[in-house]
This record gives structure tokens, C-alpha cells and sequence, in this order.
């Protein structure tokens, strides 16, 4: 009865396995290939040549194996077909591994371009990033997009003359850190840095960090944000506790800033002592407005933004037209704008503030002064006196097209006290219909 069909090839007995091993025999190294008469020719069994793990074979230099620059079409050429292929390596929190550059080069094997996706903790120092995959890899890195990168292989690489890195099949141990958090930290004493760090507790982050996501822009955010305060807090809920102490390690190097806790999965940091303003004056929360002689405006503030016991004060000028500077009194005057004389509100104190000034506004704009009247009409305009301020007139006429719409101008002429405009304009188009 014939075998039947399994869809595999039928087992070998052990004789056949035996028949087909084929094992190669050296001629052993110092002997003669020719023995002398009578005596049987011996061979030995011997493996393969070692090969040096995680050396450069090639011998030539990394400029040769790159080749000349690639110019912006040939780079441009071969990143395109990339740009929406998945195949990639990812690169997560634990930065560029060992394994991961043996994966680079299987990559290189078929194509010339490997696309790198970096994500979470590395992403916060991008330039480190690259500088390590160049380095590591002997590639060129011809486009980096946000958290994306390109590394071509060079144009006389050769896959058979590649490195060769040993497989890893566990993770190494961790190296042990110096403690981040410290109860004094550096220019601050016990006491003041709890005084800090209760003053952190009611101070708002800056952003909100995603865990996986793409941080590039955080080291910027958190400088700008040392500008207007001493503080910066950045939160961090939902990313493992290992990723938030690696990013407040990254930050204090490259701010640099002084870390003052972890606490309720928030970074908090200090700008220290030795803090410089990136500008030249510095930058004023609430300006207080006043008039040069010249006819300019100049905003003047007073910063509060050193821990010293000696605070700094400047003046910051910005030059603006005498037109504008009277808009900007005719809004006040006309309680269509405020100015807050209170840096210190609260959110809840700065609504009932927007509140109240809302009602204020929009009761000064339905409302009209009184009209008093002469015996002789109301349609004379020379016998109307109105009780007003006559400073808030516009006294460039040239803005305005007097002629353009007969019916604004009795609104402005014909408007009884105690009316809205709305009034008018529904009176009048029932007595068009």
C-alpha cells in the first residue's frame, strides 16, 4: 500500500541521514600533502574560521566607504520611496541598543536607506541621537524629520565586508546613577528648597508629556518658561516612572536647571542661581503705559523673576504711534478694554474679574447719554446740548465716509435716551414693509 500524501517529505532512516553527512576534511597545517608509501592518508575534521565580532572588516576608512556628498536631488531621490514605507527600525526609550546596529546593517543588505523612528525618552536630545547613529553605524544621516530619521549606508558600502555584531539575548544591568533629588540642592539650602517646593505644589506645568511621544520642543519650552518664572514644572503622569527620571536627567544637563522632585509624577526644577536671560532687557508680565514727550508711548515693567534676596528691575521700551496710543485710551476711557494692576490672580479671581467687567462693557455700550431738547424741535440740530465727554470724539474725520449711509446717521442724531439701536432698526423696517 503506497504512503499516503501528507504534504510533507517522508522522514529519512537513519542510515540515509548518515549517507548524507557531509563532513569536510582539512589537510592538517605544517604536513605534507603526499605521505610517504605506506602509510594511510589522514584528514582531520575542523569548523569554520573565527571571525571578529564587532570589528570592521573593511579596512578602508568611513569618508571612503561613504563617497562623495550626495547632492539635494540624489538625496532627495532615494528618501522618497520611504516616506510612507513602514519598513523601519524603531527606536524607543532605551535609546540605540546593541542589537539595533546589527539591525541597521540587515537593512543596508537590501536597501541603501534605513529609516529610523525615534520615539519617547531619546527624542528629547534629537542631536545626540544622530551623533550616536553615525557614529555607531558608519552611515550618513540625509533627512531628519521631527522624531524620523534617514541614514543612508554610503555609496561603496559593501554588505559581505559589513561588521558583525553578536546577537544580545538579555538586557544588561543598568548602571547605578548618583541621586537625582537631593534635600539640599546645589546654591539652595533645606529650608529654601522646601519653601520651593511648596510654592511648586499650586504652580501650573507648562505641558503635558505622552507617553511614546516626540519631545523636541521641551528643552526650548522650558527655557522660555524660566524667563517669566524661577519655577517650571513639566507633568508627566502616564509614562513609567524610569522615562520621567531619565527626561529631568536630560533636562538639567541641557537647560541646565536644578531638579527639585518627582512628586506626583512631576518634574519640578529650579533655575538656579547662575541663571542668565537669553535677552537683553527683560521681558515684563503687566507694562505700565505712559507718554514721552515726543508724542511716543513707552511700556515700562518691573520683573520679579530672581530668588536673590537683591532683585533687578528694568525698563522695557517699545515705540509706538501717537495714533495708536490714542485708540488704546479711547478703549479704557470708553471701558471697552481694562487694565489689570494685579499680577497675582488666580484663575478663579481673574473670571469673576472678566465677569464683571463683561457686564460693565456691555452695559457703557447700550446706553446713551441723556438728550435735552429745545421748545422749538427735535429736528434742530443747533438748540441739542449733549452732556457727554467730548474727548472721546474721533478727531480724524478723514476715517470716516459721512456721505456713505444716510441711515447711521439718524441713529446717531435721532436716538432717544433708554433705546437700543436694535429698536430703531426693527421700527424702521416694519415701516418699510
Amino acid at each position: 500500500m503506497p504512503r499516503p500524501w501528507t504534504g510533507k517529505a517522508p522522514l529519512l532512516s537513519k542510515k540515509e541521514k548518515e549517507r548524507k553527512k557531509k563532513i569536510r576534511l582539512f589537510q592538517p597545517l605544517g604536513e605534507d600533502s603526499s605521505p610517504p608509501a605506506g602509510v594511510a592518508k589522514v584528514l582531520e575534521m575542523a569548523g569554520r574560521r573565527p571571525v571578529e565580532l564587532g570589528r570592521y572588516i573593511d579596512v578602508r576608512s568611513r569618508e571612503e566607504i561613504l563617497g562623495e556628498p550626495l547632492t539635494l536631488a540624489e538625496a532627495m531621490a532615494l528618501v522618497k520611496p520611504y516616506l510612507s514605507n513602514n519598513r523601519q527600525v524603531n527606536l524607543g526609550r532605551d535609546g540605540l541598543t546593541h542589537n539595533m546596529l546589527e539591525l541597521i546593517h540587515s537593512h543596508w543588505r537590501r536597501q541603501e536607506v534605513c529609516k529610523v523612528r525615534c520615539r519617547g525618552v531619546p527624542t528629547v536630545d534629537m542631536n545626540n541621537v544622530c551623533y550616536h547613529l553615525e557614529e555607531k553605524t558608519g552611515g550618513k544621516i540625509i533627512r531628519r524629520t521631527g522624531g524620523i530619521v534617514y541614514l543612508f549606508r554610503g555609496r561603496n558600502y559593501n554588505p559581505r565586508t559589513r561588521p558583525r555584531y553578536p546577537v544580545m539575548l538579555w538586557k544588561p544591568a543598568a548602571p547605578v546613577y548618583p541621586k537625582l533629588i537631593q534635600e539640599a540642592p546645589e546654591g539652595l539650602t533645606k529650608e529654601e528648597a522646601e519653601e520651593l517646593r511648596q510654592k511648586g505644589q499650586n504652580l501650573l506645568p507648562i505641558c503635558k508629556l505622552a507617553k511614546n511621544g516626540i519631545f523636541l520642543s521641551l528643552v526650548k519650552d522650558v527655557r522660555d518658561a524660566f524667563e517669566l518664572s524661577h519655577l517650571a514644572k513639566v507633568d508627566c503622569r502616564g509614562l513609567d516612572p524610569s522615562d520621567f527620571k531619565k527626561i529631568g536627567a536630560k533636562l538639567k544637563d541641557l537647560v541646565p536647571c536644578v531638579l527639585l522632585s518627582f512628586d506626583q509624577e512631576q518634574i519640578l526644577m529650579w533655575r538656579g542661581k547662575d541663571w542668565k536671560s537669553r535677552y537683553h532687557t527683560s521681558i515684563s508680565l503687566v507694562p505700565n503705559i505712559s507718554t514721552n514727550d515726543d508724542g511716543t508711548s513707552s511700556y515700562s515693567g518691573e520683573t520679579d523673576l530672581s530668588l536673590d534676596s537683591a532683585d533687578e528691575s528694568s525698563l522695557n521700551k517699545v515705540v509706538s504711534s501717537p495714533k495708536m496710543m490714542s485708540l488704546w485710551k479711547r478703549a479704557l476711557e470708553s471701558n471697552k478694554a481694562l487694565l489689570l494692576d494685579e499680577t497675582d490672580l488666580t484663575p478663579d479671581s481673574l473670571l469673576e474679574r472678566v465677569e464683571e467687567f463683561e457686564g460693565l462693557s456691555q452695559a457703557a455700550e447700550h446706553s446713551y447719554p441723556p438728550l435735552f431738547l429745545s421748545g422749538t424741535g427735535a429736528n434742530d440740530d443747533s438748540d441739542i446740548t449733549e452732556y457727554g465727554n467730548n474727548e472721546n470724539q474721533v478727531e480724524d474725520n478723514e476715517e470716516y465716509d459721512r456721505d456713505s449711509n444716510d441711515f447711521s446717521e439718524e441713529l446717531e442724531s435721532s436716538v432717544p435716551f433708554g433705546s437700543l439701536p436694535v429698536d430703531l432698526i426693527a421700527e424702521r423696517l416694519h415701516r418699510e414693509i
